[in-house]
């Protein structure tokens, strides 16, 4: 009978979907990946061993599938060992991508529907952080290639686009285009896509070439009190001038007598 049974047939328009990375993939990776973001990395036995960003991580990968299988516990449970561990804080519920980097590890905070791509590299003290109490999606999403400087905020259920840089202590509270560079609080472009430099083949870890505004304030304001200046002598000299042509005036006037009126 089961020779009559038709299987059924495959549409050879339809791509299958894509094998998800294995785990041992996914944390080989995360190590090769240090060393072209940290020069102070030497070799991948250094960074499994000592890196707490690349310990963070792995123990994630473990608790994401656990999460993921429904193994709600256990998932928690992985997750509090590797904050107490690492001082890196990721909610197991957290989606990351490939080749992630947490550079020193240290104070990293990464909510439950936190959602970061490819190549992203986070310095420490980094929040990615909630702004609701509702449930659903609540925390940021990070493109690929984005770098978050030291001590950096970004709250809410916004989208930091591809390639996009954010200045140390900055809080960003509102999404940004792709490709550019934001510092403030609230963050605000600074450097937009034209200016940036392109590195071939390797992520642009530059986030601190930033302007000063409060410097750039500073800078125009003295211009304007120099230009200030230029205008009041000017209108001094045009006075004293005046002046003397009045004197100048009376004094002939004075000096040609009765008969001269």
């Amino acid at each position: 009978m089961a020779e009559f049974i038709e299987a059924p047939a495959l549409d050879p328009t339809v791509a299958a979907a894509p094998r998800a990375p294995s785990l041992l993939r996914l944390i080989r990776e995360d190590i090769g990946c240090v060393r072209l973001r940290d020069p102070a990395a030497r070799g991948q036995l250094e960074t499994l061993l000592i890196y707490p960003g690349v310990h963070a991580i792995i123990w994630h990968r473990v608790a994401h599938r656990l999460w993921r299988a429904g193994w709600r516990f256990p998932a928690r449970l992985a997750s509090w060992l590797s904050r107490f561990l690492t001082n890196v804080d990721i909610h197991p519920g957290a989606t990351i991508g490939r080749r992630f980097f947490i550079d020193h590890g240290a104070g990293v905070v990464i909510g439950e529907t936190a959602e970061v791509g490819d190549d992203v590299t986070l310095y420490h003290g980094v929040t990615l952080g909630g702004t609701s109490w509702s449930p659903g999606k609540r925390h940021p999403t990070l493109e690929s290639g984005v770098v978050v400087g030291a001590g950096a905020k970004i709250l809410g259920p916004i989208t930091v686009g591809h390639g996009t840089r954010v200045g140390a202590n900055s809080v960003v509270i509102e999404g940004t285009p792709p490709d550019v560079t934001v510092v403030g609080i609230p963050a605000k472009v600074v450097h937009p896509e034209a200016d940036r430099r392109r590195f071939r083949g390797r992520i642009n870890l530059d986030h601190h070439k930033m302007p000063d505004p409060v410097s750039e304030a500073i800078a125009v304001v003295m211009d304007r009190i120099e230009f200030l200046e230029a205008r009041l002598a000017h209108v001094q000299r045009r006075l004293r001038e005046g002046e003397r042509l009045e004197r100048d005036h009376d004094a002939a006037a004075f000096s040609g007598g009765p008969g001269h009126v």
